[in-house]
Parts: structure tokens; sequence; C-alpha cells
């Protein structure tokens, strides 16, 4: 005996498809309890539902009852005798489509909303620490800026062991440098040397060092190209996890912030590239941070840079970053102007602008500031000294310091390594000290 079923959409109250540049398309329907698959049919086949009550397979219970009616099929073959259930069957799902008028990255949620801000005690940190470890890095410097008041101090890494210790001294934001990453990867000035894969390459080793526990912030210097290139770069950033990036307006060959004799492209060119990371932050669907930077106060002035950012602001850019600016005043000015949007302040000691500590630049109102050559120059000064002293005196100088293997390994995650291997029941590290 064959029993007469349908096989429903299993029951739910909305599904929520994104439709990538077509907006956020909801999709409900009229809810039908589950029911279990039906028995097979005479000939093999099943019952099936397909959102349309005449879509179904051949062979189905439905067609044989239609042959009954049309005495096709005799009600007295026992072999095929179909039993009607008692209660009408109800009608299947009917999908409906509603388009809503938003741009499809408006449709992912900010699971930071509504979390209440807890501000540690140091000045130099902001993140609630209750959204410290379960958000991607870019979600949560987003929170930093959207649900906090504080200023967010990155120090300058450019390689592992720098990151390592900018985090165990208890930074929470880090400042990937270009010049940085130029000079440590390839031994070379800061010239527009460093390719989109070297920069890509460092990124993604420091982000990922301890994603749970830092966000990083990366320069982009120009893209590296046009609107295509510059969309592959984001993308690229993003898969990497860096959580904010800024991109400028110099010109492809360009040089360090704080080198005479800059070039900047034109305001066309500029907002492209800032329009082309934007719709490729958005497509990704990504909470990464937007930065755009302008250098174009050195040769076109001040006016031109509050022009270029504005613009910039106004196509989608998250923070804003005006480099080389020539004094404190017109650094503050700057915020003024375009204030709330976010600005970051870059300081570079002994370079073209002048020195802003963390207490001025809190009071201007600044949101976000890096210290590129916090790591980079002491680094210098350091290792300089004791390979002077190694070879004038035959000694570094190390002696003493109580700094030995062990110290820096543990910075480098020595210990966290040795857990992972005991708490998988490995013994490769075991009586490691």
């Amino acid at each position: 005996m064959v029993e007469a079923k349908t096989l429903a959409v299993p029951s739910d109250d909305k599904l929520m498809d994104i439709i990538p540049g077509q907006g956020s398309r909801k999709l409900s329907f009229t809810t039908v309890p589950e029911t279990p698959p039906d028995t097979p049919s005479n000939d093999g086949n099943n019952s099936k539902v397909l959102g349309n009550p005449q879509d179904t397979l051949p062979g189905s219970t439905s067609q044989i009852q239609d042959q009954i009616k049309d005495g096709a099929v005799p009600a007295t073959n026992h072999d095929h005798e179909i039993q009607s259930e008692s209660k009408p069957q109800e009608a299947p799902p009917v999908l409906t489509t509603q388009l809503e008028n938003k741009p499809h990255y408006a449709a992912v949620q900010d699971p930071t909303e509504g979390y209440q801000d807890t501000i540690k005690a140091s000045p130099t940190m902001t993140a609630a620490p209750q959204v410290a470890n379960s958000l991607s890095p870019a979600t949560r410097l987003k929170h930093k800026l959207q649900h906090t008041t504080g200023l967010i101090v990155c120090p300058g890494v450019y390689d592992g062991l720098s990151a390592r210790i900018a985090q165990a001294v208890g930074f929470e934001t880090l400042y990937m440098t270009g010049a940085g990453t130029t000079a440590s990867m390839l031994g070379m000035a800061d010239l527009g040397i460093a390719s989109r894969n070297d920069m890509v390459r460092n990124a993604d080793m420091i982000a990922n060092l301890d994603s749970h526990h830092f966000e990083l912030i990366a320069d982009m210097d120009t893209g590296y190209g046009g609107p295509v290139t510059i969309t592959q770069t984001v993308n690229q950033y993003i898969r990497a996890n860096v959580a904010a990036f800024h991109i400028e307006d110099q010109v492809l060959t360009k040089r360090c912030g704080h080198l005479s004799g800059k070039k900047v492209v034109t305001m066309d060119v500029y907002i492209s590239r800032i329009r082309a990371a934007r719709a490729a932050i958005d497509k990704a669907q990504s909470h990464m941070q937007l930065i755009a930077r302008t250098d174009a106060n050195q040769q076109l002035g001040y006016d031109e840079c509050m022009l270029r950012l504005k613009a910039a602001r106004d196509c989608g850019a998250d923070v804003g970053l005006l480099e080389g600016f020539k004094s404190k005043e017109e650094a503050a000015r700057a915020v003024k102007e375009l204030a709330p949007w976010p600005l970051l302040l870059n300081i570079v000691e002994n370079g073209h602008s002048p020195l802003i500590t963390v207490d001025e630049a809190r009071d201007m109102g600044f949101r976000i500031m890096i210290f590129s050559f916090a790591g980079l120059a002491p680094a210098y000064m350091a290792i300089k000294a004791a390979y002077e002293k190694l070879r004038h005196e035959g000694i570094t100088g190390i002696q003493g310091s109580g700094v030995g293997p062990r110290v820096l390994f543990d910075v480098c995650g020595l210990k966290e390594a040795v857990e992972v291997d005991a708490n998988a029941g490995g013994e490769d590290y075991k009586g490691l000290t």
C-alpha cells in the first residue's frame, strides 16, 4: 500500500540572502510543519513539492490519484490502492521576495552594537575587555572608533619581534610602518621600493601572530596601481586579517612622508583610489577601516588637504590622515574642521612635523595616533651601539643585562607553543627549560 504524502520545505521563519550589488534580499514564506520523507511509490519515485502544487516527480501519488479519477487506474486494484489523507493537505510554502533600498553591506550587523564600554586605566588602551577576544580585529577596531571616545595609541612595528614586544608591554593596536617594512625586509630606503607582495606578506605575518589580542593598522602606500590593482590589494589585506589601512595621494614613485620633494596625483585620481578601496571593502562585507591619507600639504598647502579629505570622507573613508602638519595649531584646526569625522595623527620624531605628545593629541581630539619610528629608531640605536662595542672592544655589552635566549623566546611565544604541544599529548618539548 502506498500512502499519499507531500515532502514540504522545512519549517522556518525567515531566510536572508545577501546578493552583492543588489541590496539585502529578504525571503519569507508561510511555514509548513516538516514531514518525514515520502514512502516510495510503486515505481520507486517519491512525491515532492517543488514550490508549486503541480511540480511533482513522475509517478507521484498525486498523479496516480488523477488517474483514478479519470478511470485510467481501477480503484479496486489493491496492488495500487491509494488512501487519501483524512485532512486536506496544506498548500506548499509560497516564497515572496522583497528588496530593501539599502546597500548590500548595510545588511551586515555590527555584533558589537549595544556593548557597554569599559575603558582601561592606561591612557593608550581603549578597547572594551568583554569584546577583546570574540570578534575579528577589524570589528574590534571599528567598535573602538564608534563606541569609545579615547585616543588609540599605536607603536610602529616592522617585523615579528617588534610586534611581539609591543604586545608584551600592553599595546592593543599596532601600526605596520611602510618605512620600517622596507628597511627591515629589503634593507632599502622608503622610496616606494617595497612591492605589494612585500607589504602583504609582512602584514599577514604580523597581524596573525595573535589576532585575538591586538589589531593591526597597516600602510598601503598608494595602493600600488589603479582601481583594479587597489581592489586586489584591499582583498589581500582583508585575507591577511588587517584591521585598517591608509592609502595616500602620492604618485606611484612615492617617498617617505617626511622627505622633501613629494608629488601628489590629481584630486580625481586620489578619489578614484578611495572609491576603489571603499567598494572592495563593501563587496567583501568587511569591517576593515579605510583611512584616507593626503600628502598634499607640502606641495599644495593646507586648504587643498581639506578639500581632499572632505571628498574622501564623502566617498566613504572611515578615518582621515593629513600627513606633514606644519604646526600644532594646524593640527588642532584640522580636527575641528573635520569633526566629528575621526582623524589619525602620525608622529615621526625628528621628521618634518612638530612633536605632539599623547596628551596634546588627546586634547586636540585626534582618535588614532601612530608613532611610526617608535621601534625602528631605537632598534637602530641599540643595535649600532652593540655592534660598535663589539667592533672596538670585542664584547657586545649584553652580558649582565639578563636578556638571553629564554627571555627573547618567551616574548616570541615559547610558553604558548609548549602548552599547545603538551595539551595535545605531545612530548616534543617535554622538560624544556
